[in-house]
């Protein structure tokens, strides 16, 4: 358990938040939520011990072990992923380490017999003869193939490694598990693994996450960091939402009642304020409008961007076909004979683990890469705009983000421009900001900002999640689900997908006999639920050689 009494952080001038009390309590799962800067990831290192709040005080139950999802990728290159795993419970780690230094002498003493004994019976308190297993059944459940368990973690790349140390902070059962974005980097089926086993936990979780869905799926609470403060609500992110909208109503009303009854206060005393009969309810009226304090009213930090994308014209039946495609990088098959037909009305998400095949595929049909053999089709009436994952190529230039923009627009007015970029949140001094310092999350708008200039009927996204808050995933959300033309898009976001996609479409790994995937009109969901998919799936991914197409 832990108890947070009286904490306040403020940096200079800003205060994150003040006062705050909050008991964190064995077998919840606590989602902390709010802005981009509002402060999340800080109040996780606060509660880790990682920095120091300004006032207040945190405690802990005695003796209760505290993992945290370590952020340094680079931290343990030099050992291996399982040994790596089971660093996260550094007091079991000491005493395998130990025992392995004193079996590995070669002139054992009686002391030595002593001190090993005491070791191993150390080791069988802290788990340690099931240590390895653990391990690998927590790396095998994110994802990573069993061949990886004893790489070093410097041969392995940046998704993998962000697995294993999110292996490595669920290793061992802590009492308390802080978790930051531990849904980055992961595919969907990795996701889906971490929601059961968080749902399964025993102890005390707390979590920072951007994914509604997951948030939805492991939180029994939520701490809402706004209005410089942090409010607990029992209850998952949906639950928070329905009720935040109520408050926000609530406190709407409120400011509207105030703000009529000073209209009325004020008419008052200017209609009777020079009437001598009048004069003290005028005087006694201009009292009570003093102490109405209609500037103190809290300020969300929360922005939401307006997103909306209106393509300049209809668009036909015959959008795009795609002919036996083939594409290979580094002797990997990608793309094996892979066909296609886009219809009008599609809102397709290709999902699966074979997140190259798909950026393979949306590259290819972008005209940003060139198929070894194949054949893409564009409908006459179709104009597409592409949003590809990797995106700094775009932002090599010192441009402004206004003059950045203005390359995309149609109407070359700064006024227009600018007015564009104040919905996308680039308002004042931020527009005149250099295109090549911009965060991950500024980029994303940019690049969001770019596909609405171009009133393409088409769209073609890959993972456009990334580096957004909540608000910015929910207005991209919005935006998307209200195009009237044809979208084509990855996305690790349970929701994102569920709430757009009419269409699903999964790239399975290639064989050499032929393409193979699987093809179904269907909400995401409901792709995940059909038994028919789930044994097609199983059979495709265990024998690998047939076209799976529903």
């Amino acid at each position: 358990m832990i108890t947070v009494t009286d904490v306040s952080l403020i940096f200079g001038e800003r205060t994150l938040f003040k006062d705050v009390n909050l008991k964190f309590t064995p077998g919840n799962c606590y989602g902390i939520i709010g802005a981009n800067g509002s402060g999340k990831s800080t109040f996780i290192k606060i509660l880790s011990g990682e920095i120091e709040h300004d006032k207040g005080e945190i405690s802990f139950a005695k003796n209760q072990r505290i993992a945290v999802l370590k952020q340094d990728h680079f931290a343990y290159e030099e050992f291996p992923a399982l040994e790596t795993v089971v660093m996260g419970y550094p007091k079991l780690y000491a005493v395998q380490k130990e025992r392995e230094v004193i079996y590995a002498k070669e002139d054992f003493t009686e002391e030595d017999g002593l001190k090993a004994s005491e070791l191993e019976a150390d080791f069988a308190d802290l788990g340690g003869w099931e240590a390895e297993a653990q391990a690998g059944q927590l790396l095998s459940g994110l994802g990573l193939d069993e061949e990886d368990h004893g790489k070093l973690m410097a041969e392995l790349d940046e998704t993998k490694k962000v697995r294993v140390l999110l292996a490595q902070a669920l290793f061992g059962n802590p009492d308390i598990l802080l978790l930051d974005e531990p849904t980055n980097g992961l595919d969907l089926e990795s996701i889906q693994w971490l929601e059961e086993f968080l749902i399964d936990f025993p102890n005390t979780v707390i979590v920072v996450s951007h994914d509604r869905h997951f948030l939805n799926s492991v939180c029994t609470n939520v701490c809402d960091i706004d209005f410089g403060k942090i409010t607990p609500y029992s209850g998952n992110y949906d639950f928070w939402y329905q009720m935040s909208q109520i408050l926000q109503r609530q406190a709407r009303d409120q400011l509207k009642k105030r703000e009529d009854k000073a209209k009325e206060l004020k008419d008052f005393i200017q209609r009777f304020a020079s009437n001598a009969s009048k004069a003290r309810q005028a005087t006694s009226r201009k009292k009570v409008l003093e102490k109405l304090d209609l500037d103190n009213v809290p300020v969300t930090s929360r922005k939401f961007p307006y997103v909306g994308f209106k393509p300049d014209r209809e668009i036909g039946n015959n959008v795009l076909r795609a002919e036996k495609l083939n594409y290979s990088f580094e002797g990997k098959s990608l793309l094996k004979d892979f066909s296609l037909i886009v219809n009008k009305g599609d809102k397709i998400a290709f999902v699966g683990i074979e997140h190259t095949s798909k950026s393979a595929f949306f590259d290819i049909i972008a005209g940003d890469k060139q198929a070894e053999s194949g054949e893409c089709y564009w409908g006459q009436t179709t104009s597409f705009s592409y949003f590809p994952k990797e995106n700094s190529n775009f932002f090599n230039s010192d441009y402004s983000i206004t003059d950045w923009l203005r390359q995309y627009s149609p109407d070359q007015d700064e006024t227009y421009v600018r007015s564009f970029l104040g919905r996308m949140l680039f308002s004042g001094e931020e527009a005149l900001k250099p295109v090549n310092v911009l965060s991950g999350g500024e980029k994303v708008r940019c690049m969001l900002s770019k596909m609405m200039l171009s009133g393409a009927n088409v769209l073609i996204l890959d993972e456009p999640t990334n580096h957004l808050d909540l608000e910015a995933i929910t207005a991209l959300n919005e935006g998307l689900t209200a195009f009237p033309g044809v979208i084509l898009f990855n996305s690790h976001d349970h929701e994102f997908i569920n709430s757009i996609a009419n269409r699903i479409i999964e790239i399975l790994p290639q064989e050499e006999d032929g393409e193979r995937y699987i093809d179904r009109m269907t909400q995401f969901d409901d792709y995940l639920s059909d038994a028919n998919v789930k044994q097609l799936r199983a059979q495709a991914y265990k024998e690998g050689n047939k076209r799976l197409n529903i």
